[in-house]
């Protein structure tokens, strides 16, 4: 035990820290390793590997597209009701998965608040397009509240000099804001995509559990343990492999936060 740290501390945190990687050993043993390439190159392996990576990438280029807007706006603009509305966007943060896929049936599906209107023409539940809205609904807000946060903390000199200078607002926002939170929209843009890779809940709810067309690599894990365990696990290992690849590239970025 390390000099100067009490037992009554020292003991429920290694207590803590066995608890969290026991799992992830027993992972690690237990894997398959020597016929990990031949389970990784299985057809049915591969289409929700391929599946997944489009997926989770088509998300996070939606999220790009209309979450940065978003977070810009909850960050500089003032309006009523904007606490409500910040409270509303971040919501699936914390909302149970699988209530996210019921909301989105209600939404979207043939009899949802939308989707009944197109129903006729297309519909999006149990389709592959349904599985990136069902990872963009999750995911999304990871992005948002990263960069609104970086917006806020962001000094306003230099869009008040580009402003003082003749610069139009949409200017200052792509030629100033953006490299400005540059960084922290990378961030965003990489929890967001390792969110909605590992999505599962509101995925199987709206989306299904369809080989080549819905079924993700985490679909595939669940679907896999019961009939395929070594495929589960070859799975298991390419989604831990995703997460620590994250932790790593984001971990320069959270010291350097850390110690300004």
């Amino acid at each position: 035990m390390p000099a100067g740290v009490p037992a009554a501390l020292a003991v429920p945190a290694a207590v803590a820290v066995a608890f969290l990687l026991l799992p992830l050993a027993g992972l690690l043993v237990r894997a398959p390793w020597r016929g990990l390439p031949r389970l990784l190159t299985e057809p049915a392996v591969r289409q929700a590997l391929g599946l997944s990576l489009l997926a989770a990438s088509s998300a996070t280029g939606i999220a790009l597209l209309i979450g940065v807007p978003l977070a810009w706006l909850l960050a500089r603009v003032e309006f009523p009701g904007r606490a409500v509305l910040r409270g509303l966007v971040t919501l699936p943060l914390v909302l149970p998965p699988v209530v996210g896929g019921v909301a989105l049936l209600l939404a979207f599906g043939r009899r949802g608040l939308i989707g009944k209107h197109f129903a006729s023409v297309y519909t999006l539940p149990f389709t592959t397009a349904g599985v990136v809205v069902a990872e963009t609904f999750v995911a999304m807000p990871f992005l948002i509240v990263a960069v609104e946060g970086a917006l806020r903390s962001a000094d306003h000199r230099y869009e008040e000099a580009a402003a003082t200078l003749g610069a139009s607002r949409w200017t200052t926002f792509r030629r100033v804001t953006l490299p400005l939170v540059g960084p922290s929209i990378g961030a965003g843009a990489i929890l967001c995509w390792a969110r909605a890779l590992g999505e599962f809940g509101a995925t199987v709810t709206f989306a299904g559990n369809f080989p080549g067309t819905t079924q993700t690599m985490p679909i595939a894990v669940y679907t896999a343990l019961e009939t395929d365990p070594e495929a589960a696990i070859a799975l298991s290992l390419v989604l831990l492999a995703v997460s620590i690849i994250v932790l790593v590239g984001l971990r320069e970025r959270w010291l350097r936060g850390a110690l300004q």
